[in-house]
């Protein structure tokens, strides 16, 4: 049983170091922005507030045929993006017209 005390000493030797060395950083200010209890307890739930842009875009829902989806997944992330923009493109080479509506 000899192996099994040096495989738990040599655990515990690595965690001692790693202590050792959290406290140096911490006592050189590494870890500075590290948040109190209450700071994490006033935290909102849910979703991060986003971005502030002057133009923020704006969630919807949208039903695509499933080769557009599969196409424009298949280039990787940032596909919703791609299609944004495609819409975009389009808009400028098919600008809307302008309708009356009856009320």
């Amino acid at each position: 049983m000899v192996t099994g005390k040096k495989k738990f000493d040599s655990h515990l030797k690595e965690f001692e170091e790693a202590l050792r060395i959290s406290i140096e950083e911490n006592l050189r200010g590494k870890f500075e922005s590290l948040e109190a209890p209450g700071e994490v307890l006033t935290r909102r739930r849910g979703r991060p507030q986003g971005s502030t842009k002057e133009n923020p875009k704006v969630s919807t829902t949208i039903r695509l045929s499933p080769e557009v989806i599969s196409a424009f997944k298949s280039t990787g992330t940032g596909w919703q993006t791609r299609i944004d923009a495609a819409l975009k493109d389009w808009l400028i080479h098919h600008p809307p017209r302008k309708t009356l509506t009856k009320i």
